[in-house]
């Protein structure tokens, strides 16, 4: 499905597919009378949730991200994510507040392996991407969300596009349902920025713990205070060390499990987690769940990691088949945790 909002009409468009009548209905909540439409949360941070978003913070939210990547009308945006989620449902409003060409592809693994032209501008998973790498040189602005970029996708972003003329653009966002998506970006691609710089209008600071908080009153009223550890370079710049929540406490040592999990992914391409078991001699033991087949290479792999310090290394180290995911594709780290928990 293909829809042009510069000549937008519900009556002319009929929907072949599931998604596609998922986001016919969502255009129907849209231009309906009601200022607001429903959202649900991912469910990785906490419980998932409903709650109702405000149409015109949604259309400040388009217009921000718009204006950062200098969309126009006529421009080509391609939805490949859910529009269960904000993610999917903003690349929609973008569309319509930018009167963008919108082609609308049912969310897979492999979203865009029959591309062959050229588009302006779409958002996928770091998973999507992964998949991805033979079409981006299609692709001139890309954001990148839903869960942290490895190094690992990194290099192969670099690997595969240094060779061609593309003009791609890629971007890691940073945001959450509450900020209706992003409010930040780090771009990755042809640079590679180590901090994430906010959109305009958004003010950042850190609490009591060192954790952001974010004032952006165009996107939401509310000073939203998150559990993410930050590193604030000014008033524009930070870097995301790591959530609070997933802080590891080994031997009094204080462990980012997310910095971690970078570091073993620049020489490991599988999926990896850090987790903290509790342990009567060092209070948390620091162990290392990777996604796949234990082998020879793997193994081969983990030799050539340079940790921090010793007390850096995990105490253990588990292969698991295939993580538990969310249904946005995000691994579930609280399932992981209790499947790789020693039972009493």
């Amino acid at each position: 499905m293909k829809i042009d909002f510069a000549h937008f009409s519900a009556a002319a468009l009929s929907a072949q597919t599931d998604f596609e009548k998922k986001v016919l209905q969502f255009l129907e909540d849209w231009f309906s009378a009601s200022d607001t439409v429903m959202v649900q949360t991912s469910g990785s941070t906490g419980t998932p949730k409903v709650f109702a978003i405000e149409k015109d913070r949604m259309l400040q939210s388009a217009q921000m991200t718009c204006d950062k990547l200098n969309l126009k009308e006529g421009d080509t945006a391609l939805l490949c994510l859910p529009v269960d989620y904000i993610s999917g449902k903003m690349m929609v409003v973008r569309a319509v507040e930018r009167k963008l060409k919108l082609i609308v592809m049912t969310p897979s693994a492999q979203p865009v392996d029959q591309l062959n032209n050229h588009i302006d501008f779409c958002a996928m998973s770091p998973l999507q991407v992964e998949n991805s790498l033979a079409q981006l040189h299609l692709i001139k602005n890309l954001i990148i969300g839903g869960a942290a970029v490895s190094e690992s996708l990194k290099n192969k972003i670099k690997q595969t596009l240094k060779n061609t003329t593309s003009q791609t653009l890629i971007y890691e966002t940073y945001g959450m349902s509450e900020t209706l998506s992003h409010i930040a970006l780090k771009e990755i691609y042809p640079n590679l920025d180590g901090y994430f710089k906010v959109l305009n209008g958004v003010q950042i600071s850190l609490d009591s713990r060192n954790c952001l908080e974010i004032f952006a009153p165009q996107l939401n009223p509310n000073h939203l205070t998150t559990n993410d550890l930050v590193e604030i370079k000014n008033e524009k710049e930070f870097k995301f060390l790591g959530r609070i929540d997933n802080v590891i406490n080994s031997a009094g040592l204080k462990i980012y499990p997310e910095q971690l999990e970078s570091l073993v992914k620049k020489d490991l391409s599988n999926e990896v987690v850090f987790f903290g078991i509790v342990d009567e001699l060092l209070g948390q033991k620091l162990i290392m769940v990777i996604e796949g087949e234990e082998n020879d290479f793997a193994r081969r792999q983990l030799d050539l990691i340079k940790y921090p310090t010793k007390n850096h290394q995990p105490k253990e180290i588990l292969f698991l088949s295939k993580f538990p995911r969310l249904p946005n594709g995000k691994i579930n780290r609280r399932e992981l945790l209790n499947l790789t928990e020693p039972k009493s």
